[in-house]
């Protein structure tokens, strides 16, 4: 066995019977086999029961020696858990698993769901970021999940410290969905207790992990993989240049979801890693409005340009590091003290304002250009 390194094209089917759900679970929660190896294995070997015969045989093969599949005692007490805390066990392939979700290359094989999930099939974004947050990002949060809550989007995020625990709690009342990086029956942190408690009740707690697994450092990456691969975007709020949330936006990325974060003072480390993401391509966030737009308009563009019969303008380029220099070494060239309004600044560098926007957002963030009121722009001195 070489670990999880290797993924079938198509999911395998859902297993049906008790039986078979049984033995798909145990054969998940055997060592060394993850969602991409499970798969592997189904596909060679048709059911889990097979392919939990098999283990040992294939298990030698890898060089690894004394190899037993996960003891059935393991997967009756999980499931006697899972039954006392009130969650349920679904499948890949199941009615309520999520669409969305299944379609990443390293889905889940399995989830645990604790509350109300009709939720997944609401559309859905993330608000992830700082576990210590700061009062203005804080407030952001409140704003942006209340609004986009009662703009009819359900929030996701990870029931930890901070951003996520704010997410939520304003969100509690529109939907809101948390995934967990422990077992389902783990509250992680044990502040966030009452919030857990709530969410249970009245939205939604997930997790892919084992009833009672107490959460450790290498769980959360793969949580976050899974609130990205649920939603349609993710939105950062505040995270540091090192950050869980910047993994959270690379999955996305890698997943094909939108990107988006909210801009922060250059001076404030826990801004540093929204500044990149919007440095590197990712959505400005002012507001729930923003999120919205970004999400929904491809979709209306593509729909008004086929009624019109209008070719679709090309996606715009993506620029090099040394461009992207060169672009705001010329933007400070023609900016001095006297303010200059911005769209006679876009006609003077002869380039499309959906190219100088992000420049100039850069250059405001690093405190090389000043904007004023009235659509004014000034160098700073």
């Amino acid at each position: 066995m070489t670990g999880d390194t290797c993924s079938s094209t198509h999911p395998p089917l859902p297993p049906t019977t008790e039986d078979e759900r049984f033995n798909a679970l145990r054969l998940l929660r055997s060592r060394r086999v993850g969602p991409s190896t499970y798969r592997r294995l189904l596909a060679e070997h048709g059911d889990a029961g097979t392919a939990l015969a098999a283990l040992p045989q294939v298990a030698r093969a890898a060089g690894v020696d004394n190899y037993d599949p996960c003891p059935e005692g393991v997967i009756v007490n999980e499931l006697k858990a899972g039954a006392a805390s009130g969650a349920r066990l679904i499948f890949q392939g199941d009615a309520d698993y999520p669409a969305d979700l299944a379609e990443i290359s390293d889905a889940p094989v399995a989830l645990w769901l604790m509350g109300d999930a009709a939720l997944l099939r609401r559309p859905l974004v993330a608000l992830v970021g700082a576990r210590n947050a700061s009062s203005l990002g804080t407030r952001m949060t409140r704003k942006l999940a209340a609004d986009l809550g009662e703009a009819g989007y359900c929030v996701v995020s990870g029931l930890a410290r901070g951003i996520d625990a704010v997410a939520h709690d304003a969100a509690f009342d529109s939907g809101t969905i948390a995934v967990q990086a422990g077992g389902v029956d783990v509250i992680y942190p044990p502040e966030n207790a009452a919030l857990a408690g709530r969410i249970a009740e009245s939205g939604l707690r997930l997790s892919e992990q084992p009833m009672g697994l107490q959460p450790q450092a290498r769980h959360f990456p793969a949580r976050n993989r899974i609130i990205s691969g649920l939603v349609r975007a993710v939105i950062v709020v505040e995270a540091a240049s090192k950050s869980g949330s910047l993994i959270t936006a690379r999955n996305a990325l890698d997943q094909g979801r939108d990107v988006m974060a909210v801009p922060g003072h250059p001076f404030d480390a826990r801004a540093a890693g929204c500044n990149m993401l919007i440095r590197d391509g990712a959505h400005l966030v002012r507001n729930a409005a923003d999120v919205i737009e970004a999400i929904d308009q491809p979709a209306s563009v593509q729909s008004a340009q086929m009624a019109m019969d209008i070719p679709p303008a090309p996606a715009p380029d993506r620029r090099s590091l040394r461009d992207t220099a060169r672009l705001h070494q010329d933007i400070l060239a023609r900016l001095g003290p006297s303010p200059v309004a911005e769209d006679q600044l876009i006609r003077d560098l002869r380039a499309a304002p959906g190219q100088i926007a992000p420049a100039l957002v850069d250059l405001e963030l690093d405190g090389k250009i000043l904007r004023q009121p009235g659509g004014l722009l000034s160098k700073a001195v």
